[in-house]
């Protein structure tokens, strides 16, 4: 027997097949893990397929060294996945494969975990002399408990007492499995009345299609997912549950713990290597059927999927974009229709696309237009911050926010103030010559963190001494640029000394259950603020949160993507959504420089399908997405005169496309990317935008034109979420 086998390995030359002898004997499946002879080494491969006869000269093959384990660790529908992504996003087998697996499982870094336990043996007589007082006190021990762990036994009796009573023959050893479990907040099972448009929105979604949960915040939607889930698992199916932050996991996971104990699986880069692992493999033997975590979780090792649920399905985490670059929706697109089950998009604030294609029928729309607890949206209050600074007020709040936040701490309740910036300053500058302190690594700004006093870069993460003169013109004048959430705690403490004011981004939540920390002090905590990146932004439900605060709503306002007036709308009325979830009423108060933009005419009466036809409107006249295609072709190395000439030799051949689809590309260019220096790379770009009709016939032939000069220094992205 012959196995055709992926090599471990990312490289464009060893994107292939290899074929190998199966040793006599050997219990070789499709979908195990091998090490394999290649070249002068032994490495590591997956089998993809099995065959009576092979393709090569057999006297040149070599045999297959060992399996790496006793099953199969990806699956038959992971293999078909594998072969959907290498074709849909032009990447290589290996890259594919690696995202399947626990990362430390597949470079053997970690294993099952087994602990040592005790039992008394019942089958003998035990006699002990009157002064092994300590063995005595451990036999007891175990009378009474049964059996007990290694540890435990040595810790309060010793352990050369444990050691002699093994020796005679008194106690019994055995090796017991354990999970390393993730830490998870503690949440009651709470007994909810559906409102009927939860009902009916449960009662719609039984078929295999994709369905688009548009629900205010509020509006129950977790629920209406836990229902859902529910319902398959009473038919012997399983289910996937995305949500795209981290944040989110431990109240999501607290939930549905409460409701489905042991039968959910946690699955996020937040957890450590063994709890990774153990969740995993908990998964994938079927003990768990219920897997809920961020983007890496739509592939989870479960068969028989029954729903997938992707929660936030706006949100631009679930693009990948980093190698492997893939799109979460189009990948849980695939798994559902091999698993022939629903797929449940839900958002208060849709992505254009989604509700584009939900217009035309191509998702089922389902809408959950009130909160389900009855109450009303809170009012949003737009301050014009021009005014303010006409006032004399050159500070980070406005007069009215100061004045609600007092407000919230004498009544004892609890605010969130929403700045979507990390750090003390967003960069230093000196007021001299103009000089900007910049990563070496990254053309990018450095960010000044007063905690740490240091200069950080948010792409590469290089650290560097804070400038207390300018290194260009030795000037001491320097200015600190826009605040981020360090300044607005500093700030927040100043004017409300007693009050506990917690800070969550990045920075605070970098440890270890750093997140559920801050979450549950948040929680526990009247009155208190909250101060937050846009991790704070979503999913999360605080029955004391009566006033949420924007500090910079046009932050995201003026990126230069087509992209951002829709992220700006969907921000402001996510974060929006943290207030007024109880009985108490809610307020927002949105401090702005553009107060006629129209975004925020809409998002202050939680208008999205008003929003949304205007944003249609201005995609289809300039021809941006959904109404047509951005194929972007990113070079990258650390050699720039290598970088710059690939992407002069791949243009020149590209550009000859225009005259083979004159009507259908709508623009092409060759330039330096936005950022031009990043981790020590240089990146240049190809930037397409073409007609959908004949776009995927485009795409195909530009791969093809990039994919013979270069695979490794070049990405393709469709459609990216940053164009930076």
């Amino acid at each position: 027997m012959y196995a055709e086998v992926i090599i471990d390995q990312d490289a464009k030359a060893l994107d292939r097949v290899f074929e190998y002898i199966v040793p006599q004997g050997m219990p070789a499946r499709v979908g195990m893990r091998v090490i394999v002879p290649f070249g002068a080494r032994y490495i590591q491969g997956f089998i993809v397929a099995l065959k009576d006869s092979c393709d090569y000269d057999e006297k040149k093959l070599k045999p297959i060294k060992s399996l790496v384990e006793d099953f199969s660790a990806i699956k038959s529908e992971m293999l078909s996945l594998m072969k959907f992504m290498a074709e849909k996003y032009h990447l290589k087998l290996a890259s594919i494969l690696r995202l399947f697996l626990p990362s430390e499982m597949r470079e053997g870094k970690v294993k099952e975990l087994f602990i040592t336990k005790y039992t008394l043996n019942s089958e003998v007589d035990i006699t002990l002399s009157k002064t092994a007082k300590k063995q005595q006190e451990a036999i007891d021990y175990l009378k009474e408990n049964i059996s007990a762990t290694s540890v435990e036994l040595n810790e309060k009796f010793g352990a050369s007492s444990i050691k002699s009573l093994f020796e005679k023959g008194f106690i019994l050893k055995e090796k017991e499995q354990i999970n390393r479990v993730p830490l998870v907040g503690d949440d009651n099972l709470k007994k909810v009345t559906l409102n009927p448009m939860q009902e009916n929105a449960i009662n719609t979604i039984t078929e295999n299609k994709t369905y688009l949960l548009h629900g205010v915040t509020g509006s129950g939607k977790t629920e209406v997912y836990m229902h859902l889930i529910e319902k398959e698992l009473a038919k012997g199916k399983n289910a996937i549950m995305l949500v795209p932050e981290i944040s989110l996991t431990p109240q999501i996971m607290s939930n549905f713990k409460a409701r489905f104990g042991e039968k959910v699986a946690l699955l996020h880069s937040g957890l450590s290597a063994g709890e990774r692992f153990d969740e995993w493999k908990r998964l994938f033997s079927g003990e768990a059927h219920i897997a809920i975590g961020a983007r890496s979780a739509i592939f989870a090792p479960l068969e028989n999927l029954g729903i997938i649920i992707i929660d936030e399905e706006h949100e631009q985490s679930y693009i990948s974009e980093s190698n492997p670059r893939y799109n979460t929706h189009v990948v849980a697109e695939f798994r559902a229709r091999y698993n022939s089950c629903p797929l449940v998009l839900g958002s208060a604030t849709p992505c254009v696309e989604s509700y584009e294609k939900a217009k035309k029928g191509e998702y089922t729309l389902i809408e959950l237009p009130v909160r389900a607890n009855g109450r009303e949206m809170p009012k949003i209050q737009i301050i014009d911050m021009i005014n303010e600074l006409r006032a004399g007020n050159s500070g980070i709040f406005s007069s009215q926010l100061v004045s609600d936040l007092a407000n919230v701490i004498n009544n004892k309740k609890q605010a969130m103030i929403f700045i979507n910036r990390r750090g003390y300053a967003s960069f230093m500058r000196c007021r001299e010559c103009g000089y900007i302190a910049k990563c070496s690594d990254c053309d990018v700004s450095l960010v000044y963190h007063r905690e740490d006093n240091r200069l950080k870069c948010h792409y590469c993460g290089k650290q560097f001494k804070v400038l207390d003169r300018c290194p260009q013109c030795g000037s001491e004048n320097i200015k600190h640029g826009a605040v981020g959430t360090e300044k607005v705690v500093q700030e927040l403490k100043t004017l409300f000394p007693d009050v506990k004011i917690l800070r969550m981004d990045n920075d605070t939540t970098s440890t270890k259950n750093a997140h559920q920390k801050i979450l549950n002090e948040f929680k526990n905590s009247l009155p208190a603020i909250l101060v937050g990146t846009q991790m704070i932004a979503k999913g999360h439900d605080f029955e004391n949160v009566v006033l949420v605060g924007i500090v910079d709503a046009d932050q995201s306002l003026y990126q230069t993507d087509y992209r951002s007036t829709e992220r700006t709308f969907q921000l402001i009325t996510q974060v929006s959504g943290r207030a007024g979830r109880s009985q108490e009423e809610g307020k927002v108060v949105l401090q702005t420089y553009a107060p006629r933009h129209y975004v925020y005419k809409f998002v202050s009466n939680y208008d999205y399908k008003g929003f949304f036809k205007k944003e249609e409107n201005i995609r289809e006249v300039s021809n941006f997405p959904p109404f047509s295609r951005i194929i972007r072709v990113l070079f990258a190395d650390t050699d720039e005169n290598y970088v710059r000439d690939l992407l002069k030799s791949c243009y020149n051949s590209a550009i000859k496309l225009k005259e083979k689809y004159p009507n259908e590309i709508i623009y092409m260019d060759a330039m330096k990317s936005p950022i031009k220096r990043m981790q020590n790379k240089y990146r240049y770009q190809i930037l397409t935008r073409v007609r959908l009709e004949h776009s995927d016939e485009i795409e195909k032939d530009l791969f093809e034109i990039v994919d013979k000069a270069s695979k490794n220094s070049v990405f393709f992205e469709i459609n990216p979420q940053n164009l930076s």
